[in-house]
C-alpha cells in the first residue's frame, strides 16, 4: 500500500458514521486499498471489526454528540 495524504470531502464521510462510497472509491484509488461497506448482516469482517472497536479508547460523545467512532459501532450494530 502506498503512503498517500488524503483529503477527504464532508461528501466523503456518512453523516451515519463510516465512510460513503466516494470516501471509499477516493481512498481506494489514492492507496491501492481495497475498503469495504459495512457488513451489519454479520460475517467475519463484522465480528473483527466490533471486537476491534470496542476496546478502543476513546470517547463516544463529545460536546453533545456521538463521535464517528460512536456513529461507526451502531451503524455496525456492535
Amino acid at each position: 500500500m502506498r503512503s498517500v495524504s488524503i483529503s477527504l470531502r464532508a461528501s466523503d464521510k456518512s453523516p451515519k458514521g463510516g465512510l460513503s462510497e466516494s470516501g471509499r472509491k477516493r481512498i481506494n484509488n489514492a492507496t491501492g486499498s481495497n475498503l469495504k461497506a459495512p457488513q451489519p448482516g454479520g460475517g467475519p469482517r463484522k465480528d473483527s471489526f466490533c471486537a476491534r472497536f470496542r476496546g478502543m479508547k476513546g470517547a463516544m460523545e463529545k460536546n453533545g454528540k456521538p463521535t464517528r467512532k460512536a456513529l461507526a459501532l451502531r451503524r455496525w450494530k456492535c
